[in-house]
């Protein structure tokens, strides 16, 4: 104790300390893409859409004609663990109904 003046803290030497509060940023988003071929039906696009994506029927209906009409839909934007979930399970389920349905990640 000796040595210090009235009031000074012995952890910071009198100096003012400054709280800082943690910084959070949000996490950055990838769009799931759905790929237009020549096998894959629509009613399992709309099918998928619906199950994968949570998406109701006429908005699910919306995306698939946009991927049958332009090659390529988007499905959403999500975090990268996310996205390659949705992209693993679209793809599991067009393997496991004989469709080469396919999906892909891309930043957003």
């Amino acid at each position: 104790m000796a040595g210090r003046k009235p009031g000074e803290d012995a952890q910071t030497g009198g100096e003012v300390l400054e709280r800082t509060r943690p910084r959070t940023r949000r996490p950055q988003l990838y769009r799931v893409i759905l790929h237009n071929d020549d096998y894959t039906t629509m009613e399992f696009v709309v099918h998928i859409l619906e199950t994968v994506f949570n998406f109701p029927e006429p908005e699910a209906f919306r995306i698939m004609l946009q991927v049958h009409q332009q090659g390529r839909g988007l499905c959403g934007a999500y975090t990268y663990e996310i996205a390659e979930t949705r992209v693993t399970t679209v793809h599991e389920l067009a393997r496991e109904n004989g469709f080469p349905l396919r999906a892909s990640i891309e930043e957003a």
